[in-house]
């Protein structure tokens, strides 16, 4: 990925420090420091810029990588004490916010009960509709570029969660990410898919190319993810968000397609959305019953991390869709710089 921008003290030197445009063992040094008082002082982590971006950043490390960064980075035992830091205050932040219901038994149809009522009691603005029926041009492209940032890895950090599982709920997980990753067709993947919306409304299909202008929300979302795929602990919680995620695509994307559609884009450009409306319709059902009641049924404990999963990625998901869909109806971009959305 190419390297970003940094969006404040802490931020900049995690860059520089991998990067190599900086003394990295003095920063090393002053790098967990940093950390407490950026955490200390912020109003707001899931809004924070300059976290938000330096967590995206050590992740990242556990992905492509980052241009200029050596491979060595990603176990460096400072880096990995600051993204703990970072991560357990995110956790812990959410897990204050997230209040579960009664939990259910401990049954594949009960999880998959109350799965499918939290989903489908899920508040807040819909973007799916406004998309279909309201939204411009220009929104159509700041939409796709917040969607980038996670769509063009789509699967990725959920797929950290195979080896941590086992029996019933593995395999599940396992026949959900065969389809995102295309059934082994390269051209199928569903990060393929999206490059090629992208491309087809003449936005930059390359990986991370838009991080610079996307706010700090769109970052909390995708750190989420890695949280929670990247910890064995919250292997549960892993479980939980993809369930929430699937469970809550197929319909929106019907509507996604649908706005597209009224802007007389191509059946190409629509494609990712038309895949996930029969994809997801599949995979909701073998997410709930399979995978997280399948994974509860096996681990019992792992009931309310499952739960704290699927409420946290719709809390977050509603987060960001307010805060993007405050910033149109006020006639203000979404994104961090105007114009990013009219640009290849």
């Amino acid at each position: 990925m190419k390297q970003p921008s940094a969006r404040g003290p802490v931020s900049e030197l995690v860059l520089g420090i991998i990067t190599g445009t900086g003394p990295a063992g003095a920063a090393l040094a002053g790098l967990s420091d940093a950390v407490d008082e950026a955490l200390e002082s912020t109003p707001d982590l899931l809004f924070d810029d300059d976290l938000q971006l330096t967590l995206f950043c050590l992740y990242e490390l556990h992905y492509s990588g980052i241009d200029g960064a050596s491979t060595d980075w990603e176990w460096n035992p400072s880096l990995i004490g600051a993204r703990g830091k970072i991560a357990a205050a995110m956790e812990q932040r959410l897990r204050r916010e997230v209040t579960l219901s009664e939990l259910p038994a401990a049954t594949s149809e009960a999880v998959a009960a109350e799965l499918f009522r939290i989903t489908g009691e899920a508040g807040g603005p819909s973007m799916s509709r406004f998309v279909a029926k309201e939204a411009t041009d220009e929104q159509l492209r700041e939409f796709l570029i917040n969607k980038s940032i996670y769509q063009l890895k789509e699967a990725d950090p959920h797929t950290f969660a195979i080896p941590r599982i086992a029996g019933r709920a593995k395999a599940a997980l396992v026949e959900i990410q065969a389809d995102e990753y295309g059934g082994g067709r390269p051209a199928r993947m569903h990060s393929a898919l999206f490059a090629k919306t992208l491309r087809e409304l003449d936005l930059d299909d390359t990986y991370g190319a838009y991080l610079d202008t996307t706010p700090a929300i769109t970052l909390a979302s995708n750190n989420l993810m890695s949280l929670f795929g990247l910890s064995r602990r919250l292997r549960g919680a892993a479980v939980g968000h993809l369930a929430a995620y699937e469970m809550t695509s197929s319909q929106p994307n019907r509507l996604y397609s649908r706005g597209f559609k009224r802007h007389g884009y191509s059946e190409d450009a629509r494609e990712y959305f038309d895949e996930h409306v029969e994809a997801d319709a599949v995979h909701e059902q073998i997410a709930a019953r399979d995978m997280a009641g399948g994974l509860v049924e096996a681990e019992p404990e792992l009931l309310g991390d499952v739960l704290f999963g699927v409420a946290a990625a719709l809390y977050v998901d509603e987060l960001m869709t307010v805060q993007i869909m405050d910033a149109w109806a006020g006639g203000r971009t979404s994104l961090l710089h105007s114009g990013a959305a009219s640009t290849v």
